[in-house]
């Protein structure tokens, strides 16, 4: 009997042993997936104001080529008129772009601007920071279809620096041509790799995106409970970003308290395949340095037929590149009734992508999945090792008592 029992004792150890390497072998498995799935790089170059023999006037021009194994990525960042960042994804490594900045300058009519070959053209979009609204919130509903608007501010009309550049990043700041301070800037960030952001809301980012980092800063309310508005037009071609979807996620590691994503897409077609996208979170913040008390969240209207002659005349870049560019445009609005007001801090920050392809979709990072497996994994080896000690105590017990002597 001594024996029968050592040997099932035995069984108990190679059964937990075994669902052990079970366990980390699944767990090795989801970190490579959530980890490992996106592995291409591309190789950056950044050329201000290209073939250009001096700084043009009126504004600069920022061409960021990210080249990939057999694709090119063209950004195009420029101050021309209202701020706008073109897309321009070809089919070969060796396309480039080539500007005739008399026509560029003139803003005239398009051609200014042309990637070459043009039959590698696989995808184009675009989008422009065209106005920011100012609402006066008297009533407190954060809504300013209820409330009094000041004058937008036109964004082409603004003075604009000249870009600030940092490898593949570029600071641009600009102020309306009435102001006594304050600034609204746009920060460009190209990627070589896929990650995430440095500062909140750490928006994913593969090769094949953008990000752009809006912000205020300092700028006088008109009104001590103003609240503010970013407009945005999506500029493309063949397949204009016109629909926004939200996709929910249980997720809120790399962006506290934001369970979801809103991703401004083409029209869906009979191919599933997503030729761009622009995507962002629903929070924006009220400061530089922000703590998880100065998220403000925002909301979007739906997107809405725009005039391309009017988003042309209000961009040197999309009047060179598109002779008929479809538009959508869209609003988007910071903070909801009961939060606090612009005034407060004097300060709103918020950030998209722009990218190609389909949008990236964030997963547990290895560390959260660890921590789920490790949870999860070891109430149940437990389990299992009670229950199969129970058993075999049982049998051990019945076995005994099947032999026990009649004296």
């Amino acid at each position: 009997m001594a024996a029968a029992v050592k040997n099932s004792s035995c069984g108990v150890s190679s059964s937990s042993s075994s669902s052990s390497s079970s366990l980390v072998f699944v767990l090795l498995v989801f970190s490579l997936l959530s980890g490992g799935e996106t592995l291409s790089r591309r190789q950056l170059s950044v050329e201000l104001n290209p073939g250009a023999s001096s700084p043009p006037p009126g504004g600069d021009l920022l061409h960021v080529r990210a080249v990939g194994d057999n694709d090119t990525l063209h950004f195009l960042f420029c101050s021309q008129g209202a701020p706008a960042l073109l897309l321009v994804h070809t089919n070969t490594s060796s396309s480039v772009v080539k500007v005739n900045w008399t026509q560029f300058t003139d803003r005239n009519h398009k051609g200014g601007l042309q990637v070459e070959p043009e039959s590698s053209i696989l995808y184009s979009s675009a989008i422009v920071f065209s106005r920011v609204l100012e609402y006066d919130d008297v009533n407190d509903t954060a809504d300013p279809l209820t409330s009094d608007l000041f004058p937008p501010y036109e964004l082409q009309n603004f003075t604009w620096s000249r870009l600030n550049l940092s490898g593949p990043t570029a600071l641009l700041c600009g102020a309306a041509a009435n102001a006594t301070n304050g600034s609204l800037c746009l920060q460009l960030s190209v990627f070589e790799s896929e990650g995430h952001g440095h500062s909140w809301p750490r928006l994913l980012h593969t090769a094949n995106s953008s990000q752009v980092r809006v912000w205020l800063d300092g700028v006088l309310p008109r009104a001590t409970r103003s609240r503010f508005l970013l407009e945005l037009q999506a500029v493309g071609g063949a397949y204009p970003l016109s629909r926004v979807e939200i996709h929910r996620s249980i997720d809120d590691e790399f962006t506290p308290s934001i369970f979801q994503v809103s991703q401004w897409l083409p029209s869906e077609n009979s191919s599933s395949d997503v030729p761009g996208f622009v995507q962002w979170k629903p929070v924006a913040y009220r400061r530089a340095d922000p703590a998880l008390e100065d998220a403000t969240p925002c909301r979007h209207s739906e997107p809405r037929p725009q005039s391309g002659e009017e988003a042309a005349a209000a961009s040197a870049l999309i009047r060179a590149f598109y002779a008929e560019p479809e538009v959508f445009g869209l609003n988007v609005s910071f903070g909801l009734s009961g939060e606090p007001f612009y005034n407060s801090t004097k300060f709103l920050s918020w950030t998209l992508l722009l990218g190609s392809g389909a949008p990236p979709i964030d997963f547990f990072s290895p560390l959260v999945l660890s921590m789920m497996a490790f949870g999860l994994g070891t109430p149940m080896i437990l389990l299992l090792l009670g229950g199969v000690c129970v058993c075999v105590r049982k049998r051990a017990v019945a076995t005994a008592a099947a032999y026990e002597p009649i004296n």
